[in-house]
């Protein structure tokens, strides 16, 4: 199993994420769990580019295209309009996995 098929998978399994994943992870972990509030408090915490990214997507599950562009501006990160939330969604965590 790749790292991001051990991530998807443990959103099913399992009541919280892993604590060794960076808050950048755990957020969108819980954006997938349905929990938009714990992820965008975790995003906004972060207080780097990584979070803004995060918060930028968050801001467009949200539908508030408008704060979500603020927001990709902050990460250095082109608005995303063509992409799908779950393919914007499977970037983010790869990128981030592939940090790690």
């Amino acid at each position: 199993m790749t790292a991001f098929e051990d991530f998807s998978a443990s959103i099913s399994a399992n009541a919280k994420p892993n604590l060794k994943w960076t808050s950048c992870l755990q957020s969108l972990w819980w954006a997938q769990k349905g929990n938009w509030e714990k992820a965008h408090d975790l995003a906004e915490d972060e207080g780097s580019k990584d979070g803004d990214w995060v918060h930028a997507y968050l801001h467009r599950v949200e539908g508030d295209l408008g704060n979500a562009a603020y927001w990709y501006k902050r990460a250095s990160r082109p608005v995303k309009q063509k992409e799908s939330l779950e393919e914007e969604w499977k970037e983010i965590v790869i990128h981030f996995l592939s940090a790690e």
